[in-house]
């Protein structure tokens, strides 16, 4: 048993875990972050619709595919500027509600 103990403490981190930190963050941003993944899983289906890359969908958005793939996480607090990029590369209503004159 005190082998496998120390076994374990061979491959433990020497850096604490941010799981707490990490959870906490969720949880005091969940209502913005339910968005984001609705959004992100709006996208993907649009994309894979059109046969859409991350790349391609960056250069109509004028950003980087790196910045695409953090979106497609939903994790991204997402400006009303890129929402709209989102919807004008992807033909894709996201703030029809929102935008629309009464």
């Amino acid at each position: 048993m005190n082998q496998i103990v120390n076994n374990l403490r061979k491959h433990q981190s020497t850096t604490p875990s941010r799981w707490r930190e990490r959870a906490n963050w969720r949880e005091e941003n969940k209502s913005w972050l339910r968005h984001s993944q609705h959004i992100a899983m709006m996208m993907l289906d649009k994309m894979e619709e059109l046969g859409m890359t991350q790349r391609v969908l960056a250069e109509r958005m004028g950003c980087s595919q790196q910045y695409v793939s953090r979106i497609l996480k939903g994790h991204e607090n997402l400006s009303i500027e890129t929402m709209c990029k989102i919807e004008e590369a992807l033909d894709l209503a996201i703030l029809p509600q929102v935008l629309e004159p009464a």
